[in-house]
């Protein structure tokens, strides 16, 4: 579904992707792990459409994405949720929801759509005349999920949704991401939490200093050496 080839990313002078390449295919969810500063953030940044690489190609089913607009790579089917939620504090949880469904407009895809989150995280329904701001931490990565899915991606960016929450919301929202896969979206994961983001994940790759270092099976990733030394605690 995604092809990502040697992508090399700058901020100005600073070389911060050099040269990554990752796959996800249809129905996986892929995690990308690494430290703070790997380049985890500036991949999902680029594959939306935020950043430009120079060089390097983006494919998604088949098509070059390289350089096209965010918006239209949103139509295309793929979905941002980024880090720090970046939700509309003074509007409410539905008008939230409904700027993420703004791409795909009304009608009945949008109640369906609605439902289908209120029924991931009941929390939302029960808050969806509040203010966005007012909401929990955890209460917030849920909006910030739900408006992502009110776009119907096919491929779901997902920029560390466990940053900043409780254990107890932890689980929640990786119990979440295990439903959204056995409903046939494709995940691309970033997460420090290493150890819950290879529990769920098929396949994983390891960024170190804007490279590509690991790739492989999420076991192979879990029972690396030099894996469970720098970010599983062992």
């Amino acid at each position: 579904m995604l092809i990502v080839e040697d992508l090399h990313v700058y901020y100005g002078n600073l070389h911060a992707l050099k040269g990554v390449s990752i796959e996800v295919n249809e129905g996986e969810l892929v995690t990308v792990i690494g430290s703070n500063g790997a380049g985890k953030t500036t991949l999902l940044r680029t594959i939306s459409g935020i950043l430009r690489p120079r060089p390097g190609m983006i494919t998604y089913q088949g098509q070059n994405i390289t350089g096209l607009q965010p918006h239209n790579i949103v139509r295309l089917g793929i979905g941002h949720c980024p880090e720090g939620r970046h939700l509309f504090a003074p509007l409410s949880v539905m008008d939230n929801l409904r700027m993420g469904a703004f791409q795909r407009g009304g009608g009945e895809e949008f109640g369906s759509n609605l439902e289908r989150v209120f029924k991931l995280f009941p929390i939302l329904k029960e808050r969806s005349h509040q203010s966005a701001g007012t909401l929990s931490g955890g209460e917030q990565q849920m909006l910030a999920i739900g408006r992502a899915l009110m776009g119907e991606p096919k491929l779901l960016l997902l920029d560390e949704p466990s940053l900043g929450l409780a254990p107890v919301l932890v689980t929640r929202i990786f119990e979440v991401l295990g439903e959204l896969k056995r409903e046939g979206v494709t995940i691309l994961l970033v997460e420090q939490n290493a150890r819950m983001s290879l529990n769920v994940a098929d396949r994983g790759y390891v960024l170190e200093t804007g490279e590509a270092k690991l790739q492989g099976s999420a076991a192979e990733l879990s029972s690396n050496a030099d894996v469970i030394k720098a970010y599983l605690g062992g």
